[in-house]
């Protein structure tokens, strides 16, 4: 199997086993990795998002992990900005890029392109904002659909930031967000990508995530969430929503027990893990899929 001309994409559900795997294909092929997980770009949430630690990197250099600031907005299309000059850098190397992480849109903009939709003006962000406030998310969701139909099984009904996005676009464009998706193109061709989905099975998915979330406060996830506080990095954004914040918040303001908080972080991120294998099913169908305990026979084969 040839995979030296290619731009090697893995993607699988948190603790499914990436960067580990990532690390030995690097080592056997020549790779440098790429992150493409939009937690693990910040650098105060090294613990929270599961960012290999250096000594895991055994050697091989990794690209775009932990170098944001928390208060700082990074966009989809500032990551590929990077990620497309990172990898045109690497082929002059002769390196092979390797793409590794759980964000389903990275590889989308990647894979398919970035949606070049106009910038919406902001009196328009603030009505959309303001009625959603207004009617909550059931009642907007139910009202989005019946100014873009598109939307229906796009997206979830408590999924509050792109139904806003959704809404704004169709409001200012009077085109749903779902066709500009349908203009537009990659810079590249599919086959100069090798798509690899890992496959874990549920049970031993749940076991890995509940055994992680205790490594996590063992390695001090409760320390992490309370230098993060000490920021006061505004709830709207994107490193403010990851899973265990607002849970170790709660501990570190004595609502309640340590077990409760491990427990709702294993929750949340069990259902974290759901969506990313429902997010395979719809946008994933022609990456090839790898089980977990095919891995390494995986690798003897290159």
């Amino acid at each position: 199997m040839d995979l030296k001309s290619k731009i090697i994409l893995i993607y699988g559900p948190t603790a499914s086993g990436k960067s580990k795997f990532a690390v030995k294909l690097a080592k056997k092929i020549g790779g440098e990795i790429i992150n493409a997980d939009s937690m693990q770009v910040y650098k105060e949430l090294k613990i929270l998002s599961a960012r290999p630690f250096t000594k895991e990197y055994d050697k091989i250099k990794h690209h775009y992990f932990g170098f944001k600031n928390a208060k700082k907005k990074f966009s989809t299309g500032e990551w590929l900005k990077l990620v497309n000059k990172k990898i045109i850098e690497l082929k002059d190397k002769k390196k092979i890029p390797i793409l590794v992480g759980g964000t389903g849109l990275y590889f989308k903009a990647l894979t398919e392109g970035l949606v070049k939709i106009p910038n919406i003006p902001i009196k328009f962000r603030t009505k959309v904002r303001s009625l959603h406030k207004k009617l909550g998310s059931k009642e907007f969701f139910s009202k989005l659909i019946k100014l873009d139909p598109m939307v229906i099984n796009q997206i979830r009904s408590t999924d509050t930031q792109r139904l806003m996005r959704a809404y704004e676009i169709k409001l200012f464009t009077k085109k749903s967000m779902y066709e500009w998706f349908k203009n537009t193109k990659s810079d590249y061709e599919q086959r100069d990508f090798y798509k690899i989905y890992i496959d874990y099975p549920k049970d031993e998915l749940i076991r890995k995530i509940n055994v992680r979330v205790n490594e996590m406060i063992e390695k001090g996830a409760i320390k992490e969430v309370k230098k993060f506080m000490d920021l006061k990095v505004p709830k709207n954004m994107t490193a403010a929503k990851a899973i265990g914040i607002n849970e170790i918040r709660d501990y570190l303001n004595k609502k309640v027990k340590i077990s409760e908080v491990i427990e709702k972080i294993s929750i949340k991120t069990r259902q974290y893990a759901k969506r990313q294998i429902t997010w395979a099913r719809g946008n994933m169908m022609d990456w090839n899929k790898i089980k977990s305990d095919s891995l390494n026979k995986f690798l003897k084969k290159i």
